[in-house]
Formats: C-alpha cells, sequence, structure tokens
C-alpha cells in the first residue's frame, strides 16, 4: 500500500509554488510528520511532512519545479528501510503485452502536429497513433512535457501509453535536441568567452523573484519620497544600560533597541494616520490597528514578519516577538498568515553598518522607517560641541496620500519620543 504525499494548502491567495530541497532520498526509511521536502512560496519555505511512516518509494518532482496545491510531490510504501524500489502503477500491474512490432512508419501528415518538448527547432520521426488512448498518469505527463501522444511508442495492452513509456520518450528527446546558442538577456552587455566561463547562472528563489517584482512596482506605483532626520540615542542607551540585567530576569528576553522604535512608531501612527494608511482605487482606506512590520534578513531573502496589534503589547511582549521571529525567520519557519496584513514597516540596516538609506515601501503601505548605525557625532548643546551618539532616521512615504509636512510631522514625532522615553511610558 502507498500514501501520496500532495502539495498541502499554502495559504490565503498562494496557489503554487516551487519545490527546493529534498531532505529525503528515494529508499529512506521516514517516520510520520518527518519533514520530507521545501517548497519556496512568495513569502516563506514550507516544510511538507511526512502524512505516515514507510520508505520513500517514488519522488514525482525535483528541485526547481513548480507546483500548484494539490499537486503530487511523491509517495511513501509500507515497510522499513530498503533499497530503493519505484512505486508500482496501476498500469504495470496488467497482464504483460504481447512483444510489439516495431513502430509503423509514420503518416506523411499526422492528424495533430506534435508539440516539441523544448522551444527549440529539432528533427524527430512520428510514431502511428495507438488505439487505446493513454493511461492517466501517462497523459498527465504528456501535457507537462509538452509531447503528443504520436510521439510514443507504447508498451501496455494494445499499444497503450503507459507513464514510463512518457518518460523514455521525453530523455530520448532531451538527447536528441540539439542546443540552440546561449542568448544573452536584452539588457545584458555581451560578455568575452574566457569571462563567461568563470561566471556561476544561478535561477532566483520564488522568493527572490517576489521580492524582486514587488519592490519594482512599489517604485512604478507610490509617488515615493523620503525625508530625513537624525536622533540623539543617548536617552535611549542610559536607559538600557541601568535596566538591561533586570529587565531580562523579569522578562526572560533581552532589551533591544527596536521595541523603543515600534512603540516610537505607534505613537507617531496615531497623530499621523496617513501614514498608517493605503490606496484602495480612489478610496484612501484609514487604518484604525497598528500592525508593525519588522523587516529581517534570512540567507533566502527579505521577510517581513508583523507585530500585530503593537498599540496594545508591552515593550516586553514587543521584544519577545521580535526575537521569536528572528529566529524562525532564519530557520524558515516563518508562516504565511505572520507576515501578512502589515500597515506600517521598519527596517533596520543599522545592524549591518549602513548609515543612510532610501528604504522602499512595503506596498500597499504608505510609509517605512530606516534606521541605522548608531556612531558618536559632535552635535552643538547649550552652546557647546559635544559627542553624541546618533542614528539618521529615514522615512520613505507615498507622497500621492502624505504630504510633506504630515511626513516630517511623523519623523519629528519619533525622534522626540526616542529622545525622550519617559513620553512612550506616559503616552505622551
Amino acid at each position: 500500500m502507498t500514501t501520496e504525499i500532495r502539495v498541502p494548502a499554502l495559504g490565503e491567495s498562494v496557489v503554487e509554488a516551487t519545490v527546493g530541497q529534498w531532505l529525503k532520498q528515494a529508499g529512506d526509511a521516514v517516520a510520520a510528520d518527518e519533514p520530507l521536502v521545501e517548497l519556496e512560496t512568495d513569502k516563506v519555505t514550507v516544510e511538507v511532512p511526512a502524512p505516515s511512516a514507510g520508505v520513500l518509494s517514488e519522488i514525482v518532482v525535483k528541485a526547481g519545479d513548480t507546483v500548484e496545491v494539490g499537486a503530487l510531490l511523491g509517495s511513501i510504501a509500507e515497510g522499513e528501510g530498503a533499497a530503493a524500489t519505484p512505486r508500482p502503477s496501476a498500469e504495470k500491474a496488467e497482464p504483460p503485452a504481447a512483444p510489439q512490432a516495431a513502430p509503423q512508419t509514420p503518416a506523411a501528415q499526422p492528424a495533430e502536429a506534435p508539440i516539441a518538448l523544448v522551444r527549440e527547432p529539432h528533427i524527430r520521426e512520428e510514431i502511428a497513433p495507438t488505439s487505446m488512448p493513454p493511461s492517466p498518469a501517462a497523459k498527465k505527463l504528456l501535457a507537462e512535457t509538452g509531447l503528443s501522444a504520436g510521439e510514443v511508442a507504447g508498451s501496455g495492452r494494445r499499444g497503450q501509453i503507459l507513464k514510463g513509456d512518457v518518460i523514455s520518450a521525453a530523455a530520448q528527446t532531451l538527447r536528441e535536441t540539439p542546443r540552440a546558442p546561449k542568448a544573452h538577456a536584452p539588457h545584458r552587455a555581451p560578455v568575452a568567452p574566457d569571462d563567461e566561463a568563470r561566471e556561476e547562472r544561478v535561477r532566483m528563489t520564488r522568493l527572490r523573484q517576489t521580492i524582486a517584482k514587488r519592490l519594482k512596482d512599489a517604485q512604478d506605483t507610490a509617488a515615493m519620497l523620503t525625508t530625513f532626520n537624525d536622533v540623539d540615542m543617548s536617552a535611549i542607551m542610559e536607559l538600557r544600560a541601568e535596566y538591561r540585567a533586570n529587565f531580562e530576569k523579569r522578562h526572560g528576553v533581552k532589551l533591544g533597541f527596536m521595541g523603543f522604535f515600534v512603540k516610537a512608531c505607534v505613537q507617531a501612527l496615531k497623530d499621523i494616520p496617513a501614514v498608517n494608511a493605503e490606496i484602495d482605487g480612489d478610496d484612501i482606506v484609514y487604518k484604525n490597528y497598528y500592525h508593525v512590520g519588522v523587516a529581517v534578513g534570512t540567507e533566502r531573502g527579505l521577510v517581513v514578519p508583523v507585530i500585530r496589534d503593537a498599540d496594545r503589547m508591552s515593550l516586553a511582549d514587543i521584544e519577545a516577538a521580535i526575537t521569536d521571529f528572528g529566529i524562525r525567520a532564519r530557520e524558515g519557519k516563518l508562516g504565511l498568515q505572520e507576515m501578512q496584513g502589515g500597515t506600517f514597516t521598519i527596517s533596520n540596516g543599522g545592524i549591518y553598518g549602513s548609515m543612510l538609506s532610501t528604504p522602499i515601501l512595503n506596498a500597499p503601505q504608505s510609509g517605512i522607517l530606516g534606521m541605522h548605525r548608531i556612531e558618536d557625532r559632535p552635535v552643538v548643546r547649550d552652546g557647546e560641541i559635544v559627542a553624541r551618539p546618533m542614528m539618521y532616521l529615514a522615512l520613505s512615504y507615498d507622497h500621492r496620500i502624505v504630504d510633506g509636512k504630515e511626513a516630517v510631522t511623523f519623523l519629528v514625532n519619533v525622534k522626540d519620543s526616542l529622545e525622550n522615553p519617559a513620553r512612550l511610558i506616559l503616552d505622551l
């Protein structure tokens, strides 16, 4: 008995994914709920667990393939670890077919022109069609490979085309197809042959493709503008130094900078609601809730988990949520629902050493705050030049709904809250 492994539901509006890597190989023993394969969606990497214990008997799709929700990934056979054996298919259970004669001479003009497996010119002889329709599995594979029934010799009863016949024909087609010269992308300058030999071409992950598309769409759609300010971090740093140990002992989480920034931004969003809004057609939708996204860099790309109802959370709750998001983001264990519905985003390039940047909007949001590195710089205080730990802040906003005055006021509000942390405690 075999159990099928299929693509699970991936979340709202997500209908397909890319196969990342198989964590098990055909023939490996697997336990129930053990991760088998990683699927990359537009937002996260999802691990598909084994639906039952047994032996991974068949892998249907390979890394890099695109699969839809419900598609077959492979199958598990009952039993314990053994040598890899292909899953017995329904077609193979039929009585053996009589030896087949050599393929007939193709008709001069077949009723239906074959579809090439790859989009490159090649010459291939046609095989006379059989009177028996292909098996269901073979029919599905014919559609996936682009082969027509007339191009495949059937080995089943009365010449029926089986799944194995399609696989063999597809492999043969690839061997016979001449490779066309590699074409350069229209935007790419010609590369010398000796330089090209030293290049490495890697296909973009689905997450990276989505990041690229969303960022470019944001630039093309929004009237994006960035305003800057700087903030003296002395008060926050002194507060952290004095209470860090007690805070961690009491709440079990470290006292970082991000919690203060989330609190300061929520306060500013309440005062400047346009920065917490979005455009929907001809309407402006004002969000009377504060779901703050915190950008997290991972090996696979940038993800933005969302702290929901941040205005109702304590500083300790926010820090705990950020720590948890960071750990799970790097492990690829964030859920889709945890990265949807944000109303405002904070991105901290300072952890990588960035001094200044202009962050791109996380559409359809109308505002994003960029944090940067803290460094001692000379400033004037009470008529004297002194060194202070300063940070540049950058607010990128959609000028279609946020006026310059509102953007500057928002950023000054954030600055004042960080330089006077008592405002955050007293909700001033």
